[in-house]
């Protein structure tokens, strides 16, 4: 027995599987924490 496989639907199927990774990956991803010094912003302020 042929065995056929449906391109459209598999297509549509991985498409929206790569969204929703992609939106998992946006939606856990975490901002660069960066070192602030935060004396020299005070100083910069009394100018």
């Amino acid at each position: 027995m042929a065995v056929t496989t449906l391109k459209r639907k598999l297509k549509r199927k991985r498409q929206s599987q790569t969204t929703r990774v992609i939106k998992i990956k946006q939606l856990s991803a975490q901002p660069v924490i960066r070192n602030v010094d935060v004396e020299e912003l005070k100083k910069s302020f009394a100018k």
